[in-house]
C-alpha cells in the first residue's frame, strides 16, 4: 500500500512523495514504473531511454527485471554515475546491473552505454559527454540517496553541474567515500528525463530524507525536471503520520 503526498519542493514540478510500506512492496513499484514507463515510451518514440543506478535495491530491482516481458530490442541503458575502476570490477555500477539483469535479457549490447570511468575521471567524463551529444531527454532517470544527501556522484559540497550550460558529465576526484575519482551525470543533464524516479529505503536514509524535505540544500535537490520528481521511500522514513 502506498500514499502520494504533495510535492514540498521548488522548482518546477516539485517532488511527489510515495510512502511504501516495505521494501519488497517499494521493489514491485519499481518495477511496474519501469516497465510502465518503457511502454508509454516505446508506443509514443518507439525507443525507451534509461538511466541506472547503483545501489541493493536497485539490484534487486534488475534482477526482477530478468523475467519481464518487453521489447529490449527499444531499450537504451545509461548509467547515472561510475566509479573509476576496471571495467569488470564487481565494484562498478555497470557491472553489477550487466550481473543482475543485461547479461540476461536480448539487449543490443551497443544499446548498453557504459560509463568508460576506467580511463580515468577526466577521460571518462569527456568520453561520456561525447557520447550524450546529440541524445535527447531520459525517458526515465532512477536516483539514489546517500545518508549525506548525494545522489548519483554528486556530493555535498561539490560542484553538482547545476547550471543549464554545465556539462553533461563532471569528472569527480575527492568523493568523501571510496573510491575518490568518478564521473558522473550533472544535476542539468539528470533533470533533461520525462521522469525522475528516487528509490530509497533503510533507516540509515532517515537524515537525509528529513533534510530534503525541510528544503536542505542537498544534492538531491538539484534534479528538477520539469515534470517533477516522484520518491518511492519507505513509510517509515517519513515524518509520524504520514504513511
Amino acid at each position: 500500500m502506498s500514499a502520494t503526498h504533495p510535492k514540498d519542493d521548488a522548482g518546477p514540478g516539485g517532488v511527489r512523495w510515495i510512502g511504501i510500506d516495505n521494501t519488497e512492496a517499494l521493489r514491485q513499484a519499481a518495477y511496474r514504473r519501469i516497465l510502465d514507463a518503457a511502454a508509454r515510451a516505446i508506443e509514443r518514440r518507439r525507443r525507451f531511454l534509461i538511466v541506472l543506478v547503483g545501489g541493493s535495491t536497485p539490484r534487486e530491482v534488475y534482477r526482477m527485471l530478468r523475467g519481464a516481458h518487453a521489447d529490449w530490442s527499444r531499450w537504451h541503458a545509461y548509467f547515472g554515475d561510475e566509479r573509476c575502476l576496471p571495467a569488470d570490477d564487481a565494484g562498478r555500477n555497470s557491472a553489477m546491473a550487466a550481473d543482475a539483469w543485461l547479461d540476461h535479457v536480448p539487449i543490443p549490447r551497443d544499446q548498453v552505454h557504459a560509463i568508460p570511468a576506467e580511463s580515468g575521471a577526466r577521460a571518462g567524463a569527456l568520453a561520456c559527454g561525447e557520447a550524450l551529444r546529440g541524445v535527447g531527454d531520459f525517458d526515465l532517470v532512477l536516483l539514489g540517496l546517500g545518508e549525506d544527501g548525494h545522489t548519483a556522484s554528486l556530493f555535498p559540497g561539490r560542484d553538482w553541474g547545476v547550471a543549464p550550460s554545465a556539462p553533461d558529465a563532471l569528472a569527480v576526484f575527492d568523493a568523501p567515500k571510496p573510491p575518490p575519482q568518478r564521473v558522473s551525470l550533472s544535476a542539468a543533464r539528470l533533470s533533461r528525463a520525462r521522469a525522475v524516479l528516487f528509490l530509497i529505503e533503510g533507516e540509515s536514509k532517515r537524515d537525509a530524507v528529513k533534510q530534503w524535505r525541510a528544503g536542505a540544500g542537498i544534492p538531491a535537490r538539484a534534479i528538477r525536471p520539469q515534470a517533477g520528481v516522484d520518491v518511492l521511500v519507505e513509510s517509515m522514513l517519513l515524518p509520524a503520520g504520514v504513511t
